[in-house]
């Protein structure tokens, strides 16, 4: 909470300095966009660190690098030598660290708590954050006021040191790893083809979007609210950020008790609903205690529902994905939030705040009733522990993890009478297979011996065949158990594993090493 104040204080302190060097609109929002670009470009590098090295690690390495970008920034402005493009650079800096941060600290609650507790832990990490943008503005402004932007870029600096000592203290039991850590590219790409493959995933990242783009309205029109709507200035817009920070901080409490009460779909709808009401009733109130009780309402739907989307990413997640699934979702919800933020201040422009208001509460009705065929799975249906324990074949001739490609064939025996079962309970495991790693996926059925069914898959390397073993969970089990159940022959199914290799040049190279042998 403490770095988080830091960092809102910067934020003012920026935009505030950039107004008095650059005042042109354009330059003031490239601030903005100076601290969101690294965290859409990098999420997806960031969530594959975080997921195959020590989490603890990158958010020290993250708070200590955006330590020294903020003490730099603070230096360079207490000595008159910020220029927009140093600003730009420093808070693009800042930015970096911000995503290289985020993952692993969303992924770390996990760490930290029991499954049972992630809901709740995730709503404390929503309390402190909203504390923080309630009063961070505030506090930014009256240091601005006092003794200049460099104040506030020198507090941001100050606000890592607690944070940095903690992670130094802090000794995460962890498990001892089995395999090793993937390569960059190659963990981005198994990450988002998990998210792709895993229909819990599907959802959130769908709902999160539709919620993202119908939330965009409030947080983009907020100041227009308070300058036309209200006929305010800074001080009426103050408290409004005011208004839907206490509300977020109130909604937070409550998650644990709505959670008790409703299911994890039925809790969404009443989000959604909560902000479409305060949407409505923002865009036709003139009050400003309406306007705040609105406010007010809207911050605790998004507070709830962000935290709720969290913790359902974190459920479907196994833990070798969980950052890179967090971060994906990051991507869709805040990339929905511009897109809306953009399209309803046109709509605004075009039609008034108060239609752009009333028609975005639209997306949030829409995804109250995606929950009618979309619904969001909920956690305790979800056991994503390790199916079994998968141990190393031995193979009688020496492979190296890197050897490949390996083709796998597994034989099954079915029944006449139980192929339709056979082929629907296949379809499923079909989707785990390829979600887990595996590729160029058939399934055939010997012409020979209409009982034997050839199950075939390739691995890219011998190492990508133990990963995709090692990723198979215990919510996977019905489908593995449904196909065992049908297996008529030798229990387990014969498994067949070769190595291919290629014809033509191996000849060549043996004539070369006979006729060495020869000179020799």
């Amino acid at each position: 909470m403490a770095s988080n104040l830091g960092g809102m204080g910067q934020t003012v302190g920026a935009t505030w300095l950039m107004t008095s060097m650059a005042p042109r609109a354009d330059m003031v929002a490239l601030v903005q966009a100076a601290t969101a670009a690294p965290i859409m470009l990098l999420a997806l590098v960031a969530g594959a660190m975080a997921d195959n090295f020590d989490r603890r690690k990158i958010m020290l390495g993250a708070q200590l690098f955006m330590l020294a970008s903020a003490a730099a920034l603070a230096g360079m402005t207490f000595a008159h030598l910020v220029t927009p493009a140093w600003l730009l650079f420093f808070t693009f800096l800042i930015g970096i660290g911000l995503a290289l941060n985020a993952p692993a600290w969303q992924a770390s609650v996990g760490d930290m708590v029991p499954r049972e507790d992630i809901a709740e832990a995730v709503a404390l990490n929503s309390v402190g954050l909203n504390i923080a943008r309630s009063t961070g503005p505030a506090l930014g402004g009256v240091i601005v006021a006092a003794i200049g932007a460099a104040g506030t870029f020198a507090l941001n600096a100050i606000s890592y040191v607690g944070l940095v000592i903690v992670l130094l203290r802090w000794r995460p039991v962890r498990p001892s790893r089995v395999l090793p850590p993937e390569r960059l590219w190659t963990a981005i790409g198994a990450g988002l083809r998990y998210s792709a493959l895993s229909p819990n995933i599907r959802v959130v990242l769908l709902r999160g979007a539709v919620f993202g783009l119908g939330a965009g309205a409030i947080l983009a029109l907020m100041p227009l609210v308070a300058r036309n709507l209200l006929l305010g200035g800074p001080v009426t817009y103050g408290l409004l950020l005011a208004a839907f920070g206490i509300g977020a901080i109130g909604g937070a409490f409550l998650i644990g008790q709505v959670r008790g009460r409703l299911s994890t779909e039925a809790s969404m709808r009443l989000y959604c609903c909560f902000y479409a009401a305060a949407a409505l009733g923002l865009g036709w109130s003139r009050s400003l205690p309406l306007s705040a009780l609105a406010l007010a309402l809207a911050g605790a739907g998004w507070v709830m529902a962000l935290s709720s989307f969290n913790v359902s990413i974190q459920m479907a997640s196994p833990r070798w994905v969980v950052a890179r699934a967090l971060s994906l979702y990051q991507m869709t919800m805040f990339g929905g939030m511009a897109a809306g933020a953009w399209f309803w201040g046109e709509t605004a422009a075009r039609v008034g705040i108060p239609v752009a208001l009333s028609a975005s509460a639209l997306p949030m009705l829409v995804n109250a009733l995606l929950g009618l065929i979309l619904p969001l799975a909920s956690a305790a249906d979800l056991d994503l522990a390790p199916l079994r324990d998968h141990r190393e074949p031995a193979t009688a001739l020496p492979i190296a993890p890197s050897s490949g490609p390996v083709a796998i064939t597994i034989e099954y025996r079915i029944a006449q009478e139980d192929v339709f079962a056979f082929l629907a309970a296949m379809a499923d495991w079909r989707r785990i297979r390829r979600r887990d790693g595996a590729r160029n996926w058939t399934l055939s059925r010997d012409l020979h011996d209409p009982e034997i069914w050839l199950e075939r898959y390739r691995a890219a390397t011998w190492l990508d065949y133990l990963r995709h073993n090692h990723r198979i969970t215990r919510a996977d089990a019905p489908a593995h158990q449904a196909i065992h159940s049908l297996h008529r022959g030798e229990a387990p199914p014969r498994v067949s594993r070769v190595i291919e290799r290629q014809t033509g040049s191996l000849p060549d190279r043996l004539a070369v090493h006979n006729a060495d042998m020869a000179g020799h």
